[in-house]
């Protein structure tokens, strides 16, 4: 039997990207000024990492022809402008209480902690007596998208926010800043 597909507020990638170009617009960066402004938010970071520049302008021009990206790529914007992933939800959003990202200095970045959403969507999941394939089909999803969450450091964005939704939590509380 498939299970009813779940009423949850879905991730508005237009906005957020219209959100993005608005404030780049607003601070007079071009693409590559703002890669630059995104990777730099880290610096700190970067340096004792000592990784090279993986911010790259052409790909965050590109963004507004897409459709999604990764939770942990689009932190570096979220972060930049101040935003919270729900500030770009659309449809039956639940109230999760304070969504504020939490601070990050520039010798760290904010990161989606994926096995722990991973753990808080199978305690809901169990609480709620489904399978994995259930949940899915709930969610119009693969049953692998949600269990590899448990292993994962990368996962799409939209996914991951209607997940947090989906567990009555703001997706901040999955959201730390790290040294990776």
């Amino acid at each position: 039997m498939t299970q009813p597909a779940i009423s949850l507020p879905t991730f508005d990638f237009a906005a957020f990207t219209t959100a993005l170009n608005a404030r780049r617009r607003e601070v007079g960066r071009d693409w590559y000024q703002l890669a630059d402004d995104l990777w730099n938010q880290s610096s700190d970071l970067n340096a004792a990492l000592d990784e090279g520049h993986t911010m790259c302008g052409g790909a965050l021009s590109r963004l507004p022809s897409r459709d999604d990206t990764s939770c942990q790529y689009a932190m570096f914007a979220l972060r930049w402008m101040n935003r919270a992933p729900e500030d770009f939800l659309t449809g039956p959003v639940v109230d999760v209480g304070d969504t504020r990202l939490p601070q990050a200095d520039s010798d760290s970045r904010l990161r989606w902690d994926l096995a722990e959403l991973y753990a808080a969507v199978d305690e809901q999941r169990r609480e709620h007596g489904l399978t994995w394939t259930a949940l899915a089909g709930a969610l119009g999803c693969t049953p692998a998208r949600l269990t590899n969450l448990r292993t994962a450091r990368q996962a799409d964005l939209a996914l991951v926010v209607r997940l947090a939704q989906w567990v009555h939590r703001p997706a901040a509380s999955f959201i730390h800043p790290t040294r990776w």
